[in-house]
């Protein structure tokens, strides 16, 4: 990728057997611009879209990342501005025949001698933050919670200067559900283990209404209701609103907050320890993505796996229609066959669960992405697979499930920002990493969000809402290694306390988004 100079323009290919490019002028390059190669813009392309490089014939590949992402509709002539209304969408691959563990990739040098400071459990998983969850049974009661948390915010933590928050852990899951169908497990378990994620110290509240199918006994495990004490077991306290103690919502309040301050003086004796970076669970994910996804922010974020990886820690890649079309990579780079398998697995789940909603892949793209530069969810899937760096894929997580399996994971999830997000906190991540292009104000309560801009446009006007410029990749200004370590370095300085993320300083945090493929009653 050439240095631009000023006012130079400039197009990005991602392989020499590409027949399209990127325009990566901010602001796009208006018909007649011409590239120090020859070739000449026909019409006006915007930035992030892709101009054939080439003429490319009717129903002859369009490749990208030396993929085919599409056919073209009829005759496109070099120069054109190529997008979803000129390409027609490859069908999905097969879920047959595929390579099985079949790449054999070299181990990376292990890298030793990074830590970071934080709360260690004790189930032997570390924090990165010091909260108060109050988790819900039941929807009904969000506006109870709600309400005590910001009397427990401003009356008891302030007591408290060893606790970082305290959060109420709302949904709209509970009721009106068939709790006993196939697949009600997903949302269930998914509760339960974010209940238990790592930043919450084994000690979460439930809040409970009464007559809820979902009962505080199958949503916590036995025997892990009672007095709080230091056992090495998780412990939870339960307030029940229909019990007949509480005679007025005032009962019901202070019922919530003398339990929370039992909750809140154990949490406050625990200290941040130095932890080896091995104790790191990283979700990594993207959100409003543009075709710079790929070319900066995600492929970063990969270098950044790749050194989690070499130092012994956790880091799950997610969304399912976003690595749909490029399973065939993945299950090459299982460390098994039985992890390919289980990839395969999940995929067809997905697509008989997507069938059964009359829809396919091609439902995932947003007008967002398409704005972006992205045509189609062939040409998405292959910016997002690169988030995962390039070490074996030792594990499968399936929704709602709890990790304790180390290196690099597939979690199971799908795409939606929210659902995935909530999905891999469930999975027990103690720090979330987010590439956005076209830029989304994202967050979670649960752990920090660390944001990476995709473009240095997006990081200039979004200065105090992103963390990383990855943008400066496309310039020239820094290398992919570059921002891979600043990346990896900001994961260690955010775990430990020592770094807020622009998300927790302004609190911006979207609500849990359960995954319920179950009926709804």
């Amino acid at each position: 990728m050439a240095q631009p100079v000023q006012g130079q323009p400039l197009f990005i290919r991602m392989h020499p057997d590409d027949n399209v490019a990127i325009i990566a002028n901010d602001g796009g390059l208006p018909a007649g611009t011409s590239f120090s190669c020859g070739l000449t813009l026909r019409e006006h392309v915007p930035q992030g879209h892709k101009v054939a490089l080439r003429d490319i014939a009717t129903d002859a590949p369009v490749l990208r990342y030396n993929v085919m992402i599409g056919q073209a509709i009829e005759a496109i002539a070099a120069g054109s501005w190529i997008n979803e209304r000129t390409l027609r969408m490859p069908a999905p691959p097969e879920l047959t025949n595929l390579p099985i563990a079949t790449r054999k990739i070299e181990p990376l040098p292990p890298l030793d001698g990074y830590t970071f400071e934080g709360y260690r459990n004790a189930d032997g998983t570390v924090g990165s933050r010091n909260i108060l969850a109050i988790t819900t049974t039941v929807q009904c009661v969000s506006g109870v919670v709600e309400f005590a948390v910001r009397r427990i915010k401003d009356e008891l933590l302030p007591r408290y200067p060893n606790v970082d928050d305290v959060i109420g852990l709302e949904h709209t899951y509970g009721c009106g559900v068939a709790i006993d169908a196939p697949d009600a497990y997903i949302p269930i378990r998914t509760l339960r283990n974010i209940s238990l994620n790592p930043n919450f110290g084994g000690t979460a509240m439930v809040v409970s209404l009464g007559c809820e199918k979902l009962q505080p006994e199958r949503l916590i495990p036995p025997g892990t209701f009672g007095r709080l004490s230091e056992g090495s077991g998780p412990e939870f306290g339960l307030v029940t609103l229909q019990d007949d103690r509480h005679v007025g919502f005032d009962a019901m309040i202070r019922s919530i907050m003398e339990m929370a301050e039992g909750h809140l003086e154990k949490l406050n004796r625990r200290r941040r320890e130095t932890c080896p970076a091995s104790d790191l669970m990283v979700g990594v994910q993207c959100g409003g993505s543009d075709a710079f996804s790929g070319v900066t922010a995600n492929p970063a974020v990969g270098f950044a796996t790749d050194l989690l990886v070499r130092a012994g820690a956790t880091v799950m890649f997610s969304e399912v229609t976003e690595v749909r079309d490029g399973i065939d990579q993945l299950t090459a780079r299982a460390a098994t066959p039985e992890v390919a398998e289980a990839m395969i697995r999940e995929m067809r789940w997905y697509d008989d669960y997507l069938s059964k909603g009359m829809v396919d892949r091609s439902a995932n793209t947003t007008p967002g992405n398409k704005k972006g530069g992205l045509s189609n969810i062939v040409e998405k899937a292959m910016g997002s697979i690169v988030k995962s760096g390039t070490a074996p894929i030792s594990g499968v997580v399936s929704p709602g499930e709890k990790t304790r399996q180390k290196g690099l994971l597939y979690a199971a999830t799908p795409a939606s920002d929210f659902v995935c997000g909530t999905l891999q906190v469930a999975a027990g991540i103690n720090v979330h990493v987010f590439t956005t292009g076209r830029g989304t104000p994202y967050g979670l309560a649960e752990v920090p969000v660390i944001k990476v801009a995709t473009r240095s446009d997006l990081a200039r006007r979004w200065h105090d809402l992103m963390d990383v410029d990855a943008g400066r990749i496309a310039t020239g200004e820094a290398t992919i290694e570059d921002v891979g370590w600043e990346l990896f370095r900001l994961m260690l300085d955010t775990a430990s306390g020592r770094r807020k993320t622009w998300a927790e300083q302004w609190k911006l945090h979207n609500s849990l988004a359960l995954f319920n493929p179950a009926p709804i009653t």
